[in-house]
């Protein structure tokens, strides 16, 4: 039994998560912006009972972060998983379509707001049991394996996403919090799209067989949703 945090659990992976990690018998925070349009979400407390806690979190607001992780500190004295799932896909323009406006606001999302609740987060990690800071990255961040151009705001939101992984499991490390970020594979969500080649519960499935046999030496890593290094 893990006690587990998720960020953008409303639907799609992170719903998945919060699922999977139910069905484990883990005692699970499920965070997003607005839980009272949440049914999916809400839902699952009925069966799942206090293992489940839905709170609002918007991980582009600094006072929003700071009140989740102060509720966390009430219920729980550490976190044994925190899972950086919170995302956008960016505005998916051309090069001569790209708006700064735009791509800024991916970079809040997919950088700036898995760096501030990581750094809100990182004292119940370091209280936890083996604990892990799982960032859902994607294999468009990686530079050397990029052939295909497009997509300049999310390929550059997690290529960024990486370099901070990198930088949290060198400064986490000593306190025994291993960091890794994971591609989930092409997964039929909102995002994906429905010819994606997995499922939601494939993904979530083959990402938490990874985060199993993860140990500290791990830490750094960038790989794939069934345990693949990925080239950064």
């Amino acid at each position: 039994m893990r006690r587990v945090l998720i960020t953008g659990s409303n639907r799609g992976l992170g719903l998945g998560w919060v699922r999977h990690c139910l069905e484990r018998g883990d005692r699970v925070f499920a965070t997003c912006r607005q839980p009272e349009q949440a049914p999916a979400l809400n839902a699952l407390r009925q069966t799942a009972g206090d293992r489940l806690r839905v709170l609002p979190l918007d991980v582009t607001r600094a006072e929003s972060i700071a009140a989740a992780a102060a509720t966390v500190k009430g219920f729980e004295s550490g976190l044994d998983l925190l899972i950086n799932n919170a995302g956008v896909g960016g505005s998916q323009a051309a090069l001569a379509g790209l708006d700064a406006a735009t791509f800024m606001d991916t970079y809040r999302v997919n950088v700036v707001g898995p760096l501030l609740v990581s750094q809100a987060f990182a004292e119940l990690l370091a209280k936890g049991v083996d604990a892990l800071l799982i960032s859902i990255t994607s294999r468009m961040g990686s530079i050397a394996d990029n052939g295909s151009g497009g997509w300049y705001d999310y390929r550059a939101s997690k290529a960024a996403l990486n370099m901070l992984n990198a930088n949290l499991a060198l400064d986490l490390r000593g306190q025994g919090i291993t960091a890794v970020v994971l591609h989930p594979g092409w997964v039929q969500t909102d995002m994906g799209g429905a010819g994606a080649t997995l499922s939601v519960d494939e993904s979530v499935a083959g990402m938490l067989a990874v985060i199993d046999g993860l140990t500290l030496e791990d830490s750094g890593r960038f790989l794939d949703w069934n345990g693949q290094e990925i080239p950064w």
